[in-house]
């Protein structure tokens, strides 16, 4: 019992974590206009909806596909960010 809580505790505060990431690139993003901090901004978001819902639907949930899938999404906004960064031709 008491690990569950610790579990639930630990993926809340990686989620705050994810969040307060996405705050900061989308700060980045306000400043620059640069698309990489937009997309990052919106991935480290996508992280941290995957932790909420970790923590909302338990042990049960982390064997979904769901999660995976949105685990799949963010990591593919990421890449897709670097990408394009580095296919963007220099101002």
């Amino acid at each position: 019992m008491q690990t569950d809580n610790l579990v639930v505790f630990i993926q809340g505060a990686t989620s705050m974590g994810c969040l307060a990431l996405s705050v900061f690139f989308l700060r980045f993003w306000q400043r620059s206009r640069d698309r990489l901090f937009a997309m990052f901004a919106l991935a480290f978001l996508v992280f941290a909806v995957n932790y909420v819902m970790l923590a909302a639907y338990g042990s049960l949930m982390e064997t979904a596909i769901i999660i995976y899938g949105v685990r799949a999404v963010a990591f593919s906004l990421i890449v897709l960010a670097i990408l394009d960064k580095n296919r963007a031709p220099p101002d």
